[in-house]
């Protein structure tokens, strides 16, 4: 079952965890007397469903042999996910196993692959950057911040964007307070896509623009994005449906030609229009590719894929389809064409680019 279908109790939970048990504290040779507390005791945010066969994996473990081969392998990975706790904890320190290999990857920083991003609340209540980890085995056992200024505050860690994780474990100093926050129950911003919504070629978990989009919404999200291989099959839209999320992103043109563009495009919006007949859907082009204007083939393949797309936006809206949106892949990206990192997958600053093409469409899609 979808997890934000049914509410859950964690204030039994949370008490528990504030103090902790003598059997979790951990006496390091060179480390403090520190307070472990699995996250899996208070839940993950970013996970659709509870049924998974891995507690990190992002589509349920029955998705197995109904969704493509490569769509299955690549839901193992935690993009998206988040874990929030509150503690006045000087430090604080992660345990973190990852299931996959560390080893680099041609367009992806080892910390976006690997690694763990840490925010805090400021005073205000706004959630700024901290601090991450920098992985280099499969075991991450370290302070990922010292030094902290005295205070109880709120913070939040992005899980790695391209492996799984295995295991999460926050410790804090003996003595801190510490209380787990629960995930959020509000409806999520739901994005299926590519690469780039999966999280390529962000420097840390916390950059790709579903995060950033969900930092300015204030709004828990699910990022279905699976790299090279977000192309709207009905087999994974079966899955889709079964979540019930503020609002649909449909962003795989980057997978697509325009003759798979042409022939399932508009299938999917009706197939999740029959399920959800009130939830909007915000159609997303292609973003241009960066050295497109010196490739005859790279304009032939957006203008293809564009006019399919738009075709098949066209075509729902005469059908009556309501509350469908679309955004051109012209507005993702910046003309001075420097925003990416290959061309096709973003640097930091192609996401915030992004996520400002995105976030006037979503708002009016949220009616805010």
């Amino acid at each position: 079952m979808p997890i934000f279908a049914s509410r859950r109790c964690f204030l039994a939970v949370a008490m528990a965890m504030v103090i902790g048990s003598a059997s979790s504290f951990v006496h390091a040779k060179d480390d403090p007397a520190l307070v472990w507390h699995d996250v899996q005791e208070w839940g993950i945010e970013g996970k659709g469903w509870n049924d998974t066969e891995k507690f990190f994996d992002r589509l349920p473990e029955r998705a197995n042999g109904k969704v493509p081969k490569p769509v299955w392998n690549l839901s193992r990975h935690s993009a998206g996910m988040l874990v929030r706790f509150k503690t006045n904890a000087t430090s604080i320190w992660v345990d973190h196993v990852v299931t996959g290999d560390v080893t680099p990857s041609p367009n992806l920083t080892p910390i976006a692959k690997n690694g763990l991003d840490l925010y805090a609340t400021d005073a205000d209540g706004n959630w700024k950057w901290l601090s991450v980890t920098r992985p280099t085995k499969k075991e991450t056992k370290v302070a990922i911040i010292s030094g902290l200024a005295e205070g109880e505050r709120s913070y939040q860690i992005y899980l790695p964007l391209y492996n799984g994780t295995e295991s999460l474990k926050i410790g804090i100093p003996e003595g801190a307070s510490f209380t787990p926050i629960a995930p959020r129950q509000e409806k999520p911003l739901l994005f299926y896509g590519t690469s780039i919504t999966h999280g390529a070629s962000a420097s840390r978990p916390g950059m790709p623009h579903p995060a950033i989009l969900g930092r300015r919404l204030n709004l828990p999200v699910i990022n279905l994005g699976f790299s090279g291989n977000g192309r709207m099959e009905k087999e994974v839209g079966d899955f889709l449906i079964e979540l019930d999320p503020a609002v649909y992103i449909i962003d795989c043109l980057p997978n697509m030609m325009g003759g798979q563009v042409a022939e399932r495009a508009a299938p999917l919006v009706r197939q999740i229009r029959a399920a959800r007949p009130d939830t909007p859907i915000v159609l997303v082009e292609d973003r241009t590719y960066a050295n497109a204007p010196f490739l005859p083939a790279s304009q032939k393949r957006h203008a293809e894929s564009r006019k399919a797309f738009r075709d098949a936006y066209e075509t729902l809206k005469k059908e009556g389809v309501t509350k469908l949106w679309y955004i051109e892949g012209e507005k993702l990206l910046g003309e001075d064409r420097e925003d990416t990192v290959d061309s096709s997958h973003p640097s930091d600053l192609g996401f915030w680019r992004q996520a400002n093409a995105f976030e006037p469409v979503l708002k009016e899609a949220l009616g805010r």
